[in-house]
């Protein structure tokens, strides 16, 4: 920008500006003042005081219309320059907006995965319409490279691990429940105890496994055998076993919410069952917009599925009890 061009822009406000633009696009006052719409006698005011506050003259006059004088011509390319600018910085934050320029990297373990995290992306497209999403399933012990090597911005997991580079956000607390399959001659009690539940064969996730270590506890604290006879890597996969008419189960809630795996039915275990789930994150690194989105979608979608807030899952279950 030539540096007496500048002098004249550091005079002129952001609306004189707009206005001459106007004038100057439209080639008559009543154009410029339809494009602003404002009014027409408003516009001449300003074109004439900023001309005179400026000593110098932007259009003539000829028959009806006006036309750049030569003087204000450099004025004027400098303004479309502004102009452009201010273009593509408005189409860059509408497309952030709709999540078109960015992408939502999430991980999470299978009983979340499974069921809660779809309707937690269907939340979030229908604000960023234009997000990419990109989801990896992990195990737990997964989620620390997954975050630290920065192939993901978040995971949601059902287990708290110790490490000094990953934060901890509460998502929401889940039970569990006894599943067996249509017809099994558990189906359609209320609600059966971990001792009853040892007395049948048993499909499971390995207890050594931080996420199997959720279903074995409640047998270990009654100090009984918790002898799995089919071991699967995921709750689908027990779920699947379970349905195959295969023996029963302990499985989450969150892995059968929503009437997520037909063919089974859920018993309400006697002893408490409660643990908690979160969102893993890298320390120190902010997080988007889109992350924080999604981290509040889930934990909606979770926590109306949690105890005591009549979920899905526990209708679900009464429902089944009432055949």
């Amino acid at each position: 920008m030539r540096p007496h061009v500048w002098g004249f822009w550091q005079m002129m406000t952001l609306r004189q500006v707009e206005v001459i633009r106007a004038v100057m696009v439209t080639g008559t006052i009543g154009g410029a003042a339809k494009l602003l719409n404002v009014s027409a006698p408003g516009i001449s005011r300003l074109v004439k005081y900023t001309e005179r506050s400026l000593g110098i003259r932007f259009f003539q006059r000829q028959n009806g219309r006006y036309f750049p004088t030569p003087e204000a011509q450099n004025i004027f390319e400098q303004i479309n320059g502004v102009y452009k600018k201010v273009d593509d910085l408005t189409e860059i934050i509408s497309k952030i907006g709709q999540g078109a320029l960015s992408e939502l990297r999430i991980g999470s373990v299978p009983s979340i995965s499974q069921v809660m995290v779809p309707r937690a992306i269907e939340r979030v497209r229908r604000r960023y319409p234009d997000l990419r999403v990109d989801i990896n399933v992990l195990k737990i012990e997964e989620a620390i490279d997954f975050l630290l090597l920065g192939r993901g911005d978040c995971v949601a997991m059902s287990y708290r691990l110790d490490h000094s580079g990953l934060d901890f956000l509460p998502l929401a607390s889940g039970e569990l429940f006894c599943i067996v399959p249509v017809g099994h001659p558990l189906a359609g009690r209320k609600q059966i105890s971990a001792a009853e539940i040892v007395r049948y064969p048993l499909i499971g996730i390995d207890p050594t496994d931080p996420y199997g270590r959720i279903m074995a506890e409640i047998f270990a604290r009654k100090k009984l055998n918790y002898d799995i006879t089919i071991r699967a890597r995921f709750g689908t996969t027990v779920c699947a076993l379970v349905k195959a008419g295969l023996g029963i189960a302990v499985i989450d809630q969150f892995t059968v919410a929503h009437g997520g795996f037909p063919g089974v039915e859920l018993l309400r275990i006697v002893e408490s069952t409660k643990f908690d789930t979160y969102i893993a994150v890298k320390r120190g690194v902010p997080l988007s917009l889109y992350i924080e989105h999604f981290i509040h979608c889930l934990r909606l979608e979770m926590q109306a599925d949690g105890p005591g807030r009549n979920g899905s899952v526990k209708a679900a279950a009464l429902r089944l009890t009432k055949k």
